[in-house]
């Protein structure tokens, strides 16, 4: 495996009924980078759909696990092993409830901050050390109501944040398969979304 070769991972379940819901927002990242990078989805042993292709010249590939977003860490390991990449080279994207709505945020490595999906491909692979990108989805539910708000669909006047967040986080992961996690974070670690130019 060339070094130069990067994966993106989208966290979410699979299935239409959460297609749009908050939980699947890493895979609505790893659509759109699928997009960018003209790269169709075929479902590999493993128990993932992968597509691979390129953007500015570099090979990508993305994968959507299907196990569902509990058991996320055994299609990963399964990925990591079979392209033989190292952690740094593996880029895992998933919403996350302690940013607000919109909000993208990239970081080497770390505990799961109780994410279910990170947290079992930390135990399938036995390190925290691999990039990751955090979506916000914001917290605005009751008490008792995680589950169930992470698992609906955005609201309506909340789409154009959501669309704004997906394409700010498609261009941090090419950003991430070009030139780097450094250069990712320092372009893309906002404190409100904000579209710079397209890598």
């Amino acid at each position: 495996m060339a070094r130069g070769k990067r994966l993106i991972v989208g966290l979410g379940n699979p299935g239409p009924e959460y297609a749009r819901t908050r939980h699947n927002a890493g895979f609505l990242v790893a659509d759109a980078v699928a997009e960018r990078a003209r790269a169709s989805f075929a479902l590999e042993k493993g128990n993932a759909l992968v597509a691979w292709g390129q953007v500015r010249g570099r090979p990508v590939g993305i994968a959507k696990p299907q196990t569902y977003m509990n058991r996320s860490g055994a299609a990963v390991r399964n990925l990591v092993g079979r392209y033989g990449l190292d952690l740094d080279q593996v880029l895992v994207v998933y919403d996350d409830l302690n940013l607000p709505l919109g909000t993208v945020r990239l970081r080497p490595g770390g505990s799961a901050g109780g994410h279910n999906g990170v947290q079992s491909i930390i135990d399938e692979l036995g390190s925290e050390a691999f990039p990751r990108l955090r979506v916000g989805i914001g917290s605005d539910f009751p008490r008792g109501g995680q589950v169930d708000y992470v698992l609906s669909p955005f609201a309506a006047d909340e789409e154009p944040l959501v669309e704004e967040a997906v394409a700010l986080a498609r261009d941090a992961a090419i950003t991430f398969v070009c030139d780097g996690l450094a250069v990712a974070m320092n372009r893309y670690n906002r404190k409100t979304p904000r579209r710079p130019t397209s890598p």
